[in-house]
């Protein structure tokens, strides 16, 4: 797709309108490379990743900070400031990673902590080393054995951080952490920089020089993830595609704990499929290998470049569903929707699925379909057009002058309503990724939810984008005063 010379007319006079307005640094960056980014030139970096583990209020995000040399990372002298995941590029000794800070692991969580634990067991299965951070002064806890009970099983490597040391007596008591059996504890002041310096040195020396864990590496087989609620057939399905008994079957639900990867031939290609534990209704009611299973589907989601949801087309759809569904929209992954045991329903079942499908699942309308049955075999192959396309979809990038012209028609037969006595209007418009495709929309006032699904629905109409998520974003802009 390439713009024509009305749509480069367009796209110029555009751009000149922009000079009015009030526009930021990174506004700026974003215009001049038109959303190109490193992905999409077809790079892909590879950048170690380090995740920052430690329970609540041991100074991980000051620790962010310090490393980043500039204050980043929200601090607060109270526990769980810092809720998600948060990735920061950093570097040291000209060498660069990704650093990812976590919110405080507890062992017990419930609530809004059990989501903060979760994310931080999820970091650390998408790190390839970690910074394990303890408060000095109050030594190793039980929660602190329990972090490294869970480091050990992840088998990454570890570097030991004892934080909160501004003297030569707290690092006396530092040395006590040596019991964890994590080795040499690094003894660190993140508030004033004492001895960080040695414990990123000490990081360096076990950071691989390219990251193990990307989440795919172009050029290779496409990475699919197979996920659903527990039962619904994803290791049946496996197996078939497999041509063998890869992954144990069994009726009782969760049977799968650990991703299997899967190297498979469909269509006359290979695709590294993953068959994954099911997700759990309630994460925190499970304990042990089934709770560290949900985790790791969420993992093989993030690893993933395109998820096939399994549903079972005997059973009503379930919340459960419609979950996994949106966790893979979340993650901005690639969708194919498959009906599985498709040849066990009769006219009625079909006629009343069909319904359930337009009100429960009318949010991913976009999703390729396909209606197999794991257990036969029966129109499998029917899923390599649907990932075909919705990966293609992923990768689309609509050049700018056609995307603008585009808009411009949108807007002037359905204008945004006036609100407050004001119209807003929109500026420009440019991709700024792909993978999955999101946009950034410059307007000159604020565009409200609505409109926004509107211009969604109408980018979908005009550029297809099946089985693929997108995103639209608006940065509100005002004139610059003379």
């Amino acid at each position: 797709m390439s713009d024509s010379p009305h749509d480069e007319s367009v796209e110029k006079a555009l751009r000149v309108g922009l000079d009015d307005f009030d526009l930021s640094e990174e506004d700026r960056a974003l215009l001049a490379t038109d959303g190109l980014d490193a992905a999409d030139d077809g790079e892909q970096p590879g950048r170690p990743v380090v995740a920052i583990i430690g329970r609540p209020n041991v100074g991980k995000s000051t620790l962010v900070n310090r490393v980043l040399g500039r204050r980043e990372a929200v601090v607060e002298d109270i526990p769980g400031v810092t809720r998600d995941r948060v990735a920061y590029d950093a570097e040291w000794s000209g060498r660069n990673f990704t650093l990812v800070d976590t919110g405080g692991w507890e062992v017990d969580a419930s609530g809004i902590h059990l989501r903060v634990a979760e994310q931080a067991e999820v970091a650390i299965e998408l790190a390839d080393a970690v910074l394990f951070v303890v408060d000095a002064k109050v030594g190793a806890t039980d929660t602190d054995e329990a972090v490294v009970r869970l480091l050990r099983r992840s088998g990454r490597p570890v570097v030991l951080v004892a934080n909160k040391v501004d003297d030569q007596k707290t690092e006396l008591e530092a040395a006590a952490l040596w019991s964890l059996g994590l080795g040499q504890p690094w003894p660190v002041s993140a508030l004033h920089g004492r001895g960080t310096g040695d414990a990123l040195d000490a990081l360096l020396e076990v950071l691989p020089e390219k990251s193990a864990v990307a989440a795919y590496e172009r050029g290779g087989p496409r990475r699919v993830a197979l996920v659903g609620r527990p039962n619904v057939g994803k290791s049946s399905l496996l197996n078939k595609l497999a041509g063998e008994d890869r992954v144990v079957v069994d009726n009782v639900a969760g049977t799968t704990r650990d991703p299997v990867d899967e190297l498979i031939e469909l269509g006359g290609k290979p695709w590294r499929f993953v068959d994954t534990a099911g997700i759990r209704r309630r994460v925190h009611l499970t304990r042990g290998a089934d709770f560290y299973a949900s985790l790791r589907t969420q993992a093989a989601i993030e690893k993933a470049e395109v998820a096939v949801v399994l549903i079972d087309a005997e059973e009503n759809i379930a919340e459960a569903d419609i979950r996994v569904v949106q966790q893979v929209i979340d993650a901005g992954r690639a969708l194919v929707l498959a009906f599985n045991k498709w040849d066990l329903l009769d006219e009625e079942r079909r006629h009343y699925l069909e319904r359930e499908i337009e009100r429960d699942l009318s949010q991913v309308s976009w999703a390729p379909r396909a209606n197999i049955s794991a257990m036969t075999g029966r129109h499998v192959d029917r899923l390599v057009p649907g990932l075909e396309v919705a990966l293609d979809s992923w990768d689309q990038r609509v050049p700018t002058g056609r995307l603008n012209s585009f808009l411009g028609e949108v807007v002037a037969a359905h204008p945004h309503p006036v609100r407050g006595g004001k119209q807003p209007r929109i500026l420009f418009a440019t991709q700024a990724s792909t993978r999955p495709p999101r946009f950034v929309v410059f307007a000159s006032g604020f565009i409200e939810a609505g409109y926004r699904r509107f211009l969604e629905r109408r980018l979908r109409e005009e550029f297809g984008f099946e089985g693929t998520p997108i995103e639209v974003s608006v940065r509100v802009r005002e004139k610059r005063r003379r």
